[in-house]
Formats: C-alpha cells, sequence, structure tokens
C-alpha cells in the first residue's frame, strides 16, 4: 500500500474466494496485515495441503474483483511525477504477483520504468540491486528489511499495516506519515542522476 490501496480489491477478491472455495476467510483480517506474501496469508486460512490451489484460484479472481476497487494512496501520484522531475525512474518492487500489480498501475494510469512482482523483504534486495535503485520506499518492514540487505536508505510509509515506529526500528532512514510529503524529501536527498523505487 505505497501507491496503491488495494484494500478494498483485495477485501472482495477474498470474499469471492470464500464463495468460490467453501472456506471461510476473514477478509477483514486479512487486508488489515497485508504484506507478507498471499502463501503466508493463505496459510492461516487453508490446510497445508489446499493452499497452493487456493492461491492459484484467488489469483484466476483477483482481476476480476480487485482491480476496479483499487485506488492510489494520497501523493501517489505526485510521488511519481516528482521522482521523474528530478531525472529518475521507478522501480516498482512489491510481494504483488508482478502480472496483477502490472493490471493495477495500468488502470490507475500509474506508470514504472521496472517491475518486479513475488517478492518480499530479503528476496527483494535482489532486485534493487538489479536495477540500480538509490533508495526504497515501503510501507512494511518487510521493506526496510529489503532496503538494508541492498544497501540502499528505506524510506518508511505509513500507509500500510506498520506504524512509523516499527518502520523507524526496522532501520527506515525517514519515514513518512503517507506520500504527499515526499517530493520534499526527494529535493532534498536527490544529488545527481539515479534511481528511485516505489
Amino acid at each position: 500500500m505505497t501507491l496503491i490501496d488495494s484494500r478494498p480489491g483485495i477485501r472482495e477478491a477474498y470474499r469471492a474466494l470464500t464463495a468460490k472455495t467453501g472456506v471461510w476467510v476473514d477478509a477483514e483480517l486479512a487486508v488489515s496485515r497485508l504484506g507478507p506474501p498471499l502463501r503466508t496469508e493463505l496459510s492461516e486460512w487453508f490446510p497445508p495441503e489446499q493452499v497452493e490451489e487456493a492461491v492459484t484460484t484467488y489469483r484466476a479472481l483477483y482481476p476480476d474483483y480487485a482491480i476496479t476497487p483499487t485506488v492510489p494512496t494520497p501523493g501517489a501520484v505526485e510521488a511519481l511525477a516528482a521522482v521523474r522531475d528530478q531525472g529518475l525512474r521507478v522501480v516498482v518492487v512489491t510481494s504483488k504477483l508482478g502480472r496483477l500489480a502490472a493490471l493495477h498501475l495500468s488502470h490507475l494510469g500509474l506508470i514504472a520504468d521496472e517491475l518486479a512482482g513475488d517478492l518480499f523483504a530479503e528476496g527483494k534486495a535482489t532486485a534493487l540491486v538489479e536495477h540500480g535503485v538509490r533508495w526504497y520506499v515501503g510501507d512494511h518492514v518487510g521493506d526496510m528489511v529489503a532496503a538494508r540487505t541492498a544497501g540502499v536508505p528505506g524510506i518508511g510509509v505509513a500507509t500500510g499495516p506498520c506504524s512509523e515506529d516499527e518502520l523507524r526500528d526496522a532501520g527506515a532512514s525517514h519515514v513518512l506519515s503517507d506520500l504527499t510529503a515526499f517530493p520534499a524529501l526527494l529535493a532534498k536527498i536527490t544529488v545527481g542522476p539515479g534511481t528511485t523505487a516505489g
């Protein structure tokens, strides 16, 4: 939930999964702890031998239920514009499956120069290094772990399940309440050409 607030759509996708499988998923609880991989959440509701099938079913339902209700987070459009105004690239590194993340970005008119999906915590660090990211902006303590592992400053945004204190404790170099403060911060920390991530 750094660039998009996918909670309304994900809530509907979980409700559709319950209707399809007959296995109850508390959609409100599930959306309150977004960030870790989908398998982690579905493991809370499905027995181990059914998790992979549940993942496949959920992802099949996702385009029809989760894309349209999703909205940009406050300041997201302006944050991406600020990155480009500095001559930088937008690299989106997410735990969401890449093709589903791309549907969200396309629907909302948010343009990324690079997109790497299905990654979490230390797993994101490989993509950060590969794409030459200079800062990583994220809303989860796992994102701060990714930044630290990649050797870049993490910028925490408290629009997801983690508080400002949790993000700071996880190693965030800067913590923002939302992305509306990001353009001013970027102007302060940018020196020369490079890459940033959202």
